[in-house]
């Protein structure tokens, strides 16, 4: 039987050899770590490599994604569907195996990599997707939902502003199943951390109520296992293991240094390093009896048919419990869905509401929020400004996780990150909220968000320069551009209370990436349309006001712009002009529609265009063309009131006929 430095040598030779295939990786956090990922997943991670989304599995997040061989090596080991051609193709065109390790790609990965920080943001996410999932659906008996969240990271993740957001909430609400193993080598890039991260991690932890095991060696699997056993004793409070470890261990010349982060050994430093391990295999060979050391198939396969007997009794125990939660796990909103919304909009459409979106998203939520108990909400501080809060809400707490609304504090990059990782974990659809100028602040996780193709809703309210005192540090500007710039991002911008819940149902919907909404904090007044436009909404883009025969002059807006273009409109048609009024509230879908509908609303033959948008102009240059005009913003707002700044800027109606004066 293989030693568990042997099976740990694994790892650390399938590494160095990748990397240096490659010629590009980092092998250096794989090798330092391999001890440590040795114990966990041979003694503790439960899993089943021959179904992945085995939903009561650990997860297991390597936060500290540069080092991605060492998770693709355990996959491959434990005896997921990851070849070892795989392995050889690692950091090429069309692999599973790409530099950083991204989810959708390598079976077992369980969420994308890489931004460090985000990970550990991801593993705090998933950690409270299993609490509150376990408050809502565990009874006495029948214990359904129970699993960890195992995360590794590095110096470069707790260095990462993200970490001190996402771990000070995990502290907060008690997340006693997040273990997470920190790899103190000391090293990070440009070298020695000693001159640029000196804090005492141990301490800072403590700070945040976790229970931290101090100074283990990460090169002792017993010690790494008994703070791991303490670890999973304290139940109340996440747990940090500091591990102390040397980075590139085995690679005699090298290891220790900057110079293994991020680079391939070499030739002669791979035989060396052999020699060393008393590795005495070719590059990429694994010795049947490793191989039988690591398989976890037997074990994972007998530790989901244990659970489907839990899942079995609680069906005959608490059969409608039992429908909803498998429901809500496979992601598939209620059979009711389609009527229940088609009756909301119905309702919308009729009762006219002249509101502002950010209070038409809050009626949306008390729409769907009783139909949807996968809903769970929060704000970053701002539950009143950004009117998340319904009316069956009830706050997630350490002591009482059956909720559905998380008070995120202050923090709006650890809040989107939390979300992904809940999105993740499954069984829940988050929605957020802040300010949209404050997006910048959440923008990579959103990002991430769309990489992944997660089903989140992110509210961005008071969207425009029509917030107006707080000033241009509060106005967005630049940012509606900005989030449409991100690929697989659905940002919509409602016009009034309808087109508000339409966006909250499409987004609810969208199983392939998240949705932004931009609304207001002024009211905006409805918008009457026929049953041909209600469902043209979803489209994204669509004619509101037509005229007879084919348009002379055809303006577009969204959001607030809206209702003055169609008052433009309104004078425009008592001068005799043609003119269509054309809103575009999700520019990504209206792009998504076949060649014909787009030509249908935007004729090519009309080129006499003009865009309308209290946002950044020049993102509207694709629509209006060389002939057409923006009326946008070309730099920062300014401090005033609403209607101050809207005049100002030329967001008036007669700004708006001048300019189509000049366009006659």
């Amino acid at each position: 039987m293989p030693s568990r430095r042997d099976l740990a040598n694994a790892i650390r030779a399938l590494s160095m050899d990748a990397v240096q295939q490659a010629n590009s990786g980092h092998p250096g956090a794989p090798m330092g770590m391999a001890d440590i990922a040795e114990v966990l997943w041979n003694d503790f991670l439960r899993h089943n490599p021959a179904n992945p989304q085995w939903f009561n599995r650990d997860r297991f997040v390597l936060s500290n994604g540069h080092g991605s061989m060492l998770q693709y090596s355990l996959l491959h080991l434990a005896g997921y569907e990851l070849s070892m051609d795989d392995l050889k193709n690692f950091r090429q065109f069309g692999s599973k195996t790409p530099g950083h390790p991204e989810y959708g790609y390598a079976p077992g990965v369980e969420t994308t990599t890489g931004p460090l920080g985000q990970g550990l943001a991801n593993g705090v996410g998933m950690a409270l997707a299993e609490k509150v999932l376990a408050a809502q659906f565990n009874r006495p008996g029948h214990t359904l939902v129970d699993h960890h969240t195992y995360v590794f990271m590095g110096d470069g993740c707790l260095m990462e502003g993200v970490s001190h957001e996402a771990c000070s909430l995990a502290g907060t609400q008690g997340l006693g199943k997040l273990i997470c193993f920190y790899d103190d080598n000391g090293i990070s890039i440009d070298g020695k951390v000693q001159g640029w991260f000196t804090d005492d991690t141990p301490a800072r932890f403590e700070a945040y109520g976790w229970h931290v095991v101090r100074d283990v060696d990460g090169h002792d699997a017993e010690a790494v296992r008994r703070a791991t056993e303490e670890a999973r004793a304290v139940t109340d409070k996440p747990s940090i293991i500091c591990c102390k470890t040397v980075i590139g261990f085995g690679a005699p010349n090298v290891c220790g240094t900057h110079g293994v982060h991020g680079a391939p050994l070499g030739a002669d430093e791979i035989q060396a390093t052999r020699e060393f391990l008393n590795w005495h295999h070719e590059p990429f060979e694994i010795p049947e009896e490793i191989y039988q050391g690591w398989n976890a198939r037997e074990r994972g396969e007998q530790q989901q048919r244990e659970w489907e007997q839990v899942l079995e009794a609680y069906r005959q125990a608490h059969p409608e419990l039992a429908a909803l939660f498998e429901r809500r796990i496979s992601g598939e909103l209620p059979e009711s869905w389609g009527r229940h919304a088609a009756e909301a909009l119905e309702k919308f459409n009729a009762e006219a509401a002249s509101v502002a979106t950010r209070k038409a998203s809050e009626m949306a939520l008390n729409s769907f929020g009783p139909y949807l108990p996968e809903l769970l909400g929060g704000s970053a501080d701002l539950t009143g400004s950004n009117n998340t809060w319904w009316s069956d809400c009830t706050p997630v707490s350490a002591d009482d996780a059956d909720g559905n609304y998380l008070f995120y504090g202050v923090r709006e990059f650890g809040m989107a990150a939390v979300m992904n990782g809940m999105a993740l974990h499954g069984g829940f659809i988050p929605y957020g909220g802040t300010f949209l100028v404050f997006s910048d602040y959440a923008r990579n996780a959103l990002r991430m968000a769309a990489l992944m193709k997660l089903r989140n809703i992110f509210v961005l309210t008071h969207d425009s320069i029509g917030l107006g005192e707080d000033g241009p540090t509060h106005q967005p500007v630049e940012h509606l551009a900005s989030l449409r710039m991100i690929p697989n991002m659905q940002v919509w911008r409602p016009c009034d209370a309808v087109e508000t819940l339409v966006a909250w149902q499409v987004g609810l919907e969208r199983r392939d990436g998240p949705t932004a909404l931009a609304l207001t904090r002024q009211g905006l007044p409805h918008q009457a349309r026929n049953a041909e436009q209600l469902a043209d909404i979803r489209r994204g883009g669509y004619i509101l006001r037509d005229c007879a025969g084919e348009p002379e002059l055809i303006l577009l807006a969204t959001g607030s712009e809206v209702a003055l273009v169609m008052e433009a409109a309104e004078r425009l048609a008592e001068q005799g002009r043609a003119v269509r009024v054309v809103s575009m509230p999700c520019a990504e879908l209206f792009e998504a529609q076949d060649a014909a509908y787009r030509e249908a609303v935007l004729p090519r033959a009309c080129r006499a265009r003009i865009a309308v948008e209290a946002a950044w102009a020049d993102y509207w240059l694709k629509y209006v063309g060389l002939e057409g005009r923006v009326i946008g913003m070309t730099g920062f707002g300014e401090s005033a009131p609403a209607k101050v700044l809207f005049e100002h800027f030329g967001f008036t109606v007669d700004n708006i006929l001048a300019v189509a004066e000049e366009l006659r």
